[in-house]
């Protein structure tokens, strides 16, 4: 496990949710966040995707959770995050904000451009594959190798 900060992507969190596995990286990651056994950080737009999509209605079926848990699992992720303001990042002078591979998922690549010190932890093999943020994006498996 690293001890830098790092993002976790929407993907981890539901897949930490609907694994059977107690063990498997993802539920590991996301018990860690409820845990706040390492340090994560989240903005606003990511909270309300974490919120949004768990509360698909597919999705609530899968993982069984009223809205109230759902709730309650979002407010114990906020509370052990370290909160990044959305939409203020910090640029250098004569820096560019970086384009994500998704536009969908701009507001990831907002929060790993604020803070040069983030990894992004994701599923998502097209962020991954991402050449502009090569060594910034991990999986689940690699962040606790």
């Amino acid at each position: 496990m690293r001890s830098r900060a790092v993002v976790v992507d929407t993907n981890v969190v539901v897949a930490g949710l609907l694994t059977r596995r107690a063990d498997s990286p993802v539920a590991r990651l996301l018990d860690g966040m409820l845990q706040a056994q390492f340090p994560f950080v989240v903005s606003e737009a990511l909270l309300a995707e974490y919120r949004t999509v768990l509360l698909r209605p597919a999705l609530a079926k899968l993982h069984g959770l009223a809205v109230s848990e759902v709730d309650t699992v979002m407010v114990a992720i906020a509370q052990h995050a370290i909160v990044l303001p959305g939409g203020a990042t910090p640029l250098a002078v004569g820096q560019t904000a970086l384009q994500a591979p998704d536009s969908g998922d701009q507001f990831l690549w907002d929060l790993l451009t604020a803070r040069q010190d983030l990894v992004l932890v994701t599923g998502d093999k097209l962020l991954l594959q991402d050449q502009a943020m090569h060594g910034r994006v991990i999986t689940p498996a690699d962040f606790w190798a």
